[in-house]
């Protein structure tokens, strides 16, 4: 009967969120954002950790804007700027804080050919950003591809589909994807199951590219697997560095609706079929602050590892946008992240090769 309960939860999410255009969004246009802040526990408003995490502070996000919601990945640049990007390929850019903080919503830049394409088709879920070049990396789920963005997504440089992600769902498909300090990429399935023994355990499909996903050299990617708590999917991923990356992991249930664990997977060196399986860290679960929660980064303030962490609200009256701000243990993360962070994006020595458009 909970199985039962659970589906038609999920179905009432699929058919009430907002029904989209079916053109995509035109231009960028000013927003204003409001930010109500949240503590951790309602009950115990003084409450500041959560497994190994000491609570920094949360939001509960707004706009005016009726495309505002619906956020699956986000990134927050060295300067400060906080990036949020939508289910219908749009991006809320803005510095976070409390109040009315203003902002951009702005669409992704695409290809002119693909100009008529309807809106949905932009449903992206999973981003990576180079902090020394400041490209950034997109998976989109429907489409089931991998874009890469000039810094500050000023313009698509070029787009591939590839065929080992045609065989992942079209709406549990790439959640999460990760760039290496060597230039190799890591997507995360969120419910594709794994090949081989990793199928029956119910580990998740992982796949590792050589390099850029969306250049030849990126072609070949090989896969490995991912074992989430049970009960649980992945939503997001990011790299820590030393050999380890940050899962957040998500389940529904009719009871506790959206529920969130982080986990510590001590990757090493990534490589063809290994089986990858973290220890819970943190659970945002009642009485805590819990939504649906898709997306997580990191950022540096004062030498120190923060992790950010987003909910997608389906466009649903009954969820939230949550921004939450934690502070991690020094030891989880290598230096060489913060060394990364800190040095400013510039743009490519050489210009980018003619932009790739699927088909051709």
């Amino acid at each position: 009967m909970e199985r039962i309960a659970a589906i038609l939860v999920i179905f009432v999410l699929l058919i009430n969120g907002r029904h989209v255009d079916t053109r995509h969004p035109a231009i960028a246009v000013p927003i204003v954002i409001t930010a109500q802040p949240v503590p951790l526990d309602s009950h115990d408003p003084a409450r500041r950790t959560v497994g190994a995490l000491r609570y920094l502070g949360g939001w509960v996000l707004g706009s005016d804007h009726p495309g505002f919601g619906g956020f699956s990945s986000l990134y927050r640049a060295p300067d400060g700027l906080l990036t949020l990007l939508s289910d219908t390929g749009e991006a809320a850019t803005f510095r976070p804080g409390t109040g009315r903080r203003p902002g951009i919503f702005r669409p992704l830049p695409i290809f002119a050919a693909e100009a008529r394409e309807p809106n949905w088709r932009w449903d992206t879920e999973s981003l990576a950003v180079d902090p020394v070049t400041g490209r950034r990396w997109v998976g989109f789920e429907l489409t089931r591809r991998i874009c890469r963005y000039a810094p500050d997504f000023t313009r698509v440089e070029q787009c591939r589909p590839h065929p080992e992600i045609q065989s992942w769902p079209e709406t549990t498909g790439m959640e999460s994807l990760v760039r290496l300090p060597d230039g190799r990429f890591l997507a995360l399935a969120e419910d594709a199951p794994g090949r081989g023994e990793a199928q029956e355990d119910g580990a998740k499909d992982v796949l590792l590219f050589p390099a850029d996903p969306v250049t030849p050299a990126g072609r070949r990617a090989v896969r490995l697997s991912y074992r989430p708590p049970p009960g649980y999917l992945p939503t997001d991923a990011l790299w820590l560095g030393g050999g380890r990356m940050l899962v957040m992991n998500r389940r529904v249930t009719p009871f506790s609706l959206f529920t969130g664990v982080l986990t510590l997977v001590d990757v090493g060196r990534p490589h063809a079929g290994q089986r990858l399986e973290g220890r819970v860290v943190a659970r945002l679960e009642s009485p805590l602050l819990h939504d649906n929660y898709e997306a997580i980064t990191l950022s540096w303030e004062r030498g120190e590892p923060v992790l950010w962490v987003a909910s997608d609200d389906n466009h649903l009256l009954f969820q939230r946008t949550l921004l939450l701000k934690f502070a991690l243990p020094r030891a989880w993360v290598a230096g060489d992240g913060e060394e990364a962070s800190r040095r400013p994006a510039r743009r490519p020595a050489h210009p980018s090769t003619a932009p790739h458009i699927p088909g051709e």
